[in-house]
């Protein structure tokens, strides 16, 4: 079967898996069912084409063309995650699993011998869906994230990392003597390289009318725990001006975001909210939200979070209500390694655009554990992500795919 066709026969096999009948859209959230079943499917695949499979207490998984030993030829890791948003797009994450595998598939085709291991990852909770920490997987392969405070994550029933990991059949500590694996924290030590092929989440490709682009930057972001605080009470007997109601300040402040974040061209966004007691005739007590900001510059990032606190604050005062802000996570600015991006922009009919992008993602987080790390996007026609609408043709998944490839073999090559 030649790589295009085995590419298409891995996309129809992942498709219904996790799919909501009525959207569309897809809910893979991390150590769920959906996202177990993805798991085993990329493990089949793994050792469907010979791959040495390593999975570590967590989850991160890796098939191994050629075992990366200590001591040895670094290896080159390309690679992704399975897991999903609530609702979410098919691509964000499996494009760059399967696409993985398919490039080690072309690469036999054509013959190739890698001079360097070649691996095909896939990381556990890259979105924070589930336990609230965006590359939760990555963090803690690189060391990033101590295993004693990502053990007490929980979800939103409660549920800590440690007992979720558990629940899947994973041991709840890597450095437990029945997990059967070392902890992952030496991976970097064993790559010299990481590129991780992902679905464009905006139109920059669109615009430029090329299939394929090679990453130059990430803006800075993070999350923000808003916590507006007031009083319980009945919603037909209490005057308006008697209220001390948390959901007009949040809702102020909501506005208030999307007002500063124009303003200085940089990015708000308040996509979730938490109502106690929610009920529809009462006002309520306490109301949580999370802010989700992403900026050009660090100091961007401060000054546009500082602008929305400050506004927050000022509301909450005027309604009588009280504020607590806590940073969730904060990523830094990450530039990608520029010879690295270069050399796989390089191209036979013209070198790939080199873009920036605004989405977090785990190249971002080896980038910054300092392994040199490079990102191919795929064009998204439609520029929408993390929703049922994200879209990639599959003309453009292929194009990515001999890119992928290329960059494989340029890369494990010497």
């Amino acid at each position: 079967m030649s790589p295009s066709a085995d590419f298409e026969r891995m996309w129809s096999d992942l498709a219904p898996i996790g799919r909501s009948a009525r959207s569309g859209g897809y809910f893979r959230q991390p150590l769920g069912s959906a996202e177990r079943e993805c798991h085993a499917w990329f493990v089949e695949q793994c050792e469907a084409r010979g791959l040495w499979v390593e999975t570590d207490p967590v989850g991160n998984t890796v098939g191994w063309w050629g075992y990366p030993e200590r001591g040895g030829a670094k290896a080159v890791l390309c690679g992704s995650h399975l897991d999903s948003v609530l609702d979410g797009g098919a691509y964000d994450g499996p494009l760059g699993v399967v696409s993985g595998l398919a490039a080690v598939d072309a690469l036999r085709e054509r013959g190739f011998t890698p001079q360097r291991p070649i691996g095909v990852s896939a990381f556990v909770e890259e979105e924070g869906s589930r336990f609230g920490l965006a590359c939760l997987g990555s963090r803690l392969a690189t060391g990033a994230m101590p295993w004693e405070k990502a053990a007490e994550l929980t979800d939103r029933d409660g549920v800590r990392f440690g007992e979720a990991l558990s629940a899947a059949g994973l041991p709840p500590d890597p450095d437990h003597p029945d997990s059967g694996q070392p902890g992952w924290t030496e991976l970097t030590d064993r790559i010299g390289c990481f590129v991780e092929l992902h679905v464009e989440q905006g139109r920059d490709l669109v615009d430029r009318g090329a299939p394929v682009g090679v990453a130059s930057a990430i803006w800075p972001h993070g999350r923000y725990r808003f916590e507006f605080s007031g009083q319980a009470n009945h919603a037909g007997t209490t005057r308006m001006e008697d209220r001390r109601d948390p959901m007009l300040s949040y809702a102020m402040t909501v506005l208030a975001a999307n007002k500063q974040a124009r303003l200085a061209g940089q990015r708000a966004t308040f996509g979730r909210v938490d109502v106690h007691p929610n009920g529809t005739n009462a006002v309520p007590s306490r109301v949580t939200a999370w802010l989700d900001a992403r900026a050009e510059s660090p100091q961007h990032l401060d000054e546009l979070l500082a602008a929305v606190q400050r506004l927050a604050s000022e509301r909450a005062d005027r309604d009588g209500t009280s504020l607590q802000v806590t940073a969730e996570s904060v990523s830094g600015a990450v530039d990608f390694d520029p010879s690295l991006a270069d050399r796989i922009a390089a191209h036979e009919d013209g070198d790939w655009p080199i873009i920036p992008t605004m989405a977090g993602h785990d190249a971002g987080i080896i980038s910054e554990a300092g392994v040199p790390t490079a990102m191919l996007f795929v064009r998204n026609p439609t520029g929408v992500s993390h929703s049922p609408d994200e879209h990639a043709e599959m003309a453009d998944c292929l194009a990515g795919v001999e890119a992928l490839a290329d960059t494989l073999e340029r890369l494990a090559g010497s």
